[in-house]
């Protein structure tokens, strides 16, 4: 291999074969430093963690590293309501975790409650066919007063009867 001095990217470059990690831009690999590998593997992993009935109303967010301020801590989400389940289960967790990679990875669990508040989708019947075409229901659709709306569908199932 020969050296060869690049002034575009960086200083050095190298001739040749290269590892996959001397590619890399700067900025990421200072990413998969700090967390890449631990939280990329435990986003994979999950499932098989912390079991199917866990795995349901949870999910990791983000790893923060051990340094001289503070121990590696693992930021889990959880459905509000089953903080308890959780807690009780936090032993547990960590153990798996530090056995699935070899050594003590997570020193601390944090539980970060949220809504699961999922927005359901009315669902149109397709029992009901109206005689109108769809660029009426559309309009029908865009009415705001409710009483009229229902109305008009009223008078479309009637037209339909006949």
């Amino acid at each position: 291999m020969q050296f060869k001095n690049n002034t575009k990217q960086r200083l050095k470059t190298i001739q040749g074969l290269r590892s996959f990690k001397d590619t890399l831009p700067k900025n990421i690999k200072k990413i998969i430093k700090k967390k890449g590998h631990i939280f990329s593997e435990t986003l994979n992993n999950w499932k098989y963690i912390v079991g199917n009935e866990i795995f349901k109303i949870c999910y990791p967010k983000s790893f923060k590293n051990s340094n001289m301020f503070g121990v590696s801590t693992l930021h889990v989400m959880v459905k509000r309501g089953h903080e308890i389940d959780l807690e009780y289960s936090k032993k547990e967790i960590m153990d798996k975790m530090n056995s699935f990679f070899g050594y003590a990875v997570v020193e601390k669990l944090k539980f970060i409650s949220f809504d699961d508040a999922q927005t359901k989708f009315k669902k149109i019947d397709k029992n009901e066919n109206y005689v109108t075409n769809s660029k009426y229901t559309d309009r029908i659709n865009d009415i705001k007063n409710d009483k009229v709306k229902k109305s008009l569908l009223e008078l479309t199932k009637l037209f339909k009867q006949r």
